[in-house]
């Protein structure tokens, strides 16, 4: 790697740092705008003006389950805990937990027996996903402070890794394959939610910081993923659609005017639907 994809890498996790940590201290001190719901916490509803990725993904009844502001911060794109088979007494990590959402449904789902992590690089999320553990009360469930590239826990530790629109935020996306694959047991399943493409993204959306940072820049067309997955070990890859978007309503909220200006009518129209949340499913080989 080269001094410049250093100096990159640094970049995007500190513009990365920077928009979630504002967005966990505005929900922190009772902002009720700063996540993906609005104020409406109970639905995260897609109400107009609502955000195309992160809207609508998680039913009354988990936001039911959870404090408000666990809800209120999710910057997810989909819903991996109701996607993924999570099972009692299983271990649970959660690659950029946020606030902590996934985590603290995850625990309840693993049960007494079982437990979930959580890991992030944001002082102010950690501080935020701290103070919804105490106010959920669980007892199985620790937040980490690290990079998803260099994951702080042993060897085969873990049952199930899940992730929620985070791991296309990496600039090194096949070290955290890698780093996924070496903390799952033989037989671990990889179960994220992510934003993915099919097909090429035009340079100037590629480029933009904000794009990044909204999960678009930073995507990896699906066959790619798949390719990455299986050069990391895994077996079992399978990707499946959940969210297709039409280009300029998701531009509206991820890109930068004039990087979307850039584009002819007929390109933006060539990238409705090619922009997509999907579940990404893969497996550890149990031998």
């Amino acid at each position: 790697m080269n001094h410049n994809e250093l100096i990159d890498r640094e970049d995007v996790r500190e513009i990365v740092r920077q928009k979630y940590g504002q967005t966990a201290l505005k929900i922190a001190s009772g902002d009720t705008e700063g996540g993906c719901c609005g104020s409406d916490a109970a639905c995260c509803g897609a109400s107009a003006g609502k955000d195309p990725i992160t809207s609508d993904l998680y039913s009354d009844k988990e936001a039911s389950e959870i404090p408000e502001s666990a809800i209120l911060a999710s910057l997810g794109c989909g819903n991996p805990t109701a996607l993924a088979q999570l099972n009692e007494g299983e271990t649970v990590l959660d690659l950029g937990s946020g606030g902590g959402i996934d985590v603290l449904l995850s625990a309840r789902r693993v049960g007494k027996t079982g437990f979930a992590y959580g890991l992030d690089m944001t002082d102010e999320m950690l501080a935020l996903a701290e103070r919804n553990l105490a106010e959920a009360g669980a007892e199985n469930v620790k937040f980490l402070k690290g990079h998803i590239e260099e994951i702080p826990l042993p060897d085969n530790s873990v049952d199930v890794i899940i992730s929620n629109c985070v791991i296309n935020l990496s600039v090194d996306k096949d070290q955290v394959l890698r780093e996924a694959f070496r903390v799952l047991k033989p037989g671990g399943r990889f179960a994220v939610s992510e934003v993915v493409t099919e097909g090429s993204i035009p340079d100037s959306i590629r480029k933009d910081m904000e794009a990044y940072v909204g999960c678009v820049a930073g995507a990896l067309d699906v066959e790619d993923y798949k390719s990455k997955l299986a050069a990391a070990g895994f077996e079992e890859i399978g990707v499946e659609p959940t969210r297709r978007y039409e280009f300029d309503n998701l531009a509206t909220n991820t890109v930068r005017k004039d990087a979307v200006d850039s584009l002819s009518e007929s390109e933006r129209k060539a990238l409705d639907g090619n922009i997509l949340s999907a579940f990404v499913r893969a497996r550890k080989p149990a031998h």
